[in-house]
This record gives C-alpha cells, structure tokens and sequence, in this order.
C-alpha cells in the first residue's frame, strides 16, 4: 500500500478550477477540491500507467487570507474595501468549509499588503504612452489590485521535507503549475518519495519533467462530475 500527501497550491487551484468548471459557491468549490483530490487515491486501480494501491496520508491545503483593507482607486477617486467585496465573503467562506473536510489541513501563509495597490493593465499603459488614450479615458475594469502572498512556497518546501526526512509517505502529489517547488522535489526524490506533478491541463515547462516522478491530471471530463463529487460527500 503506497501511502501518499496531496499538496494543493491554493490559489493555483482555485483560479485553474474557476476556468475549467466556471464560478461556483464556496461549498460547491470545497467539495468539488476534496473530491478531485480523493480521485487520485480512488482511480488509481483504473489507470494501466499506475501499479499499487493508495492510502490517504493528508491533503495540504496552501493559501493565504484575502485581501481586507481598503485601497485607493485613481479611476474611481474613491477608496474600495475590500473587506466587504464578494470575494472577500466567498473566500473565508470557502476556507471554512474545507476546515470541515476529513484529513484536510489548511497551512496558511501571510497577506504582504502594506502597499497594495491598483496598477494599470500593460495594454493600457502603452495606450497612454503612445497617446492613444487619456486618463479621463480608463476605467475602473483598465486597472487590477496588486498585492502580495508571503510564506506559501515556504511552508510548502518545508512539508516536503519533513515528510520525506520523517519517512510517513511513500508518495507526495503535488497539484501546482509553476517551477518553485523544484528544489524540494529534488531533496524528496533523493530521500526515495515517488513526486508526482498534477497541472490541472495546464502546460508546464519541458525541463520540468528533470525533476518529477510522474505527471498525471485526474480532472475528469463534465458528465463524470457528479459521480465523484457524490462519492467525495459521503466521505
């Protein structure tokens, strides 16, 4: 029996499932996290390209709290709090509702928002530059805020280790899109973990595939959804 961790960057998660299934309730998206993640546990006996059996260790959940404070926006003239936007309530309600699933632990980074700010997209700063456009022209949808997440990939690399140095998985998959989590794969497979890469579909960089056991995307297609969404509640 191969004992795996599942590690999830959060924020990679949430914004990959936004696009592939679209906008959902902070219940609905739990659930749906909970159970994509237990189809790598489940389907693992269905699929030719796997060989053993898996056994839940924990699912690690990285993120870091929403933006709170209220911040100037040039366009509007005005202040926004954030901390009464829809996407402030849908997160912490999000976060509440996975606290609430079995073998789930939430590692929480830090919010850097001292100077948080709105900036200008890069196509309209060239629109201005090349007087294509005024200021009285943008509007508020022309700008994004702009902040900073403290702490994730950290404690990400530091659960790794201390699940491969501590010998309590066989296993660790990683559900994430970026190149940051290399070094702590490298000291994983060196201790003997099998690393396994899951990017949701997306593209990863070629070099990448240097560094990971294995690289499989459980997503399934829409009409499969219920099935293994059901079969994750009753858990």
């Amino acid at each position: 029996m191969t004992k795996t961790a599942i590690l999830v960057d959060g924020a990679f998660y949430r914004k990959r499932s936004r696009y592939l299934r679209g906008e959902k309730s902070p219940t609905e998206r739990a659930n749906e996290l909970y159970a994509y993640c237990m189809t790598h546990i489940r389907d693992e006996k269905s699929d030719p390209s796997y060989h053993e059996d898996r056994e839940l260790y924990r699912i690690f959940y990285y993120d870091c709290p929403p933006l709170k404070k209220t911040v100037y926006h040039p366009a509007l003239k005005r202040g926004v709090d954030f901390g009464r936007s829809d996407t402030y309530n849908w997160t912490i309600s999000f976060f509440e509702e996975l606290k609430k699933k079995r073998k789930l632990a939430l590692r929480m980074g830090v919010l850097s928002d001292a100077n948080a700010h709105f900036s200008l997209k890069a196509d309209k700063i060239k629109a201005l530059c090349q007087s294509e456009i005024t200021i009285d022209d943008l509007t508020e949808s022309d700008s994004s805020i702009s902040f900073s997440q403290k702490g994730v990939d950290m404690r990400i690399g530091l659960d790794i280790a201390s699940l491969a140095y501590k010998k309590q998985v066989n296993q660790i998959i990683l559900i994430a899109g970026d190149s940051d989590f290399v070094p702590a794969a490298k000291l994983a497979r060196r201790e003997g973990i099998d690393f396994i890469l899951d990017p949701m579909e997306a593209t990863i960089r070629s070099d990448l595939f240097e560094h990971i056991d294995g690289l499989k995307t459980c997503w399934k297609k829409e009409k499969h959804e219920k099935k293994w969404m059901a079969s994750a509640e009753k858990l």
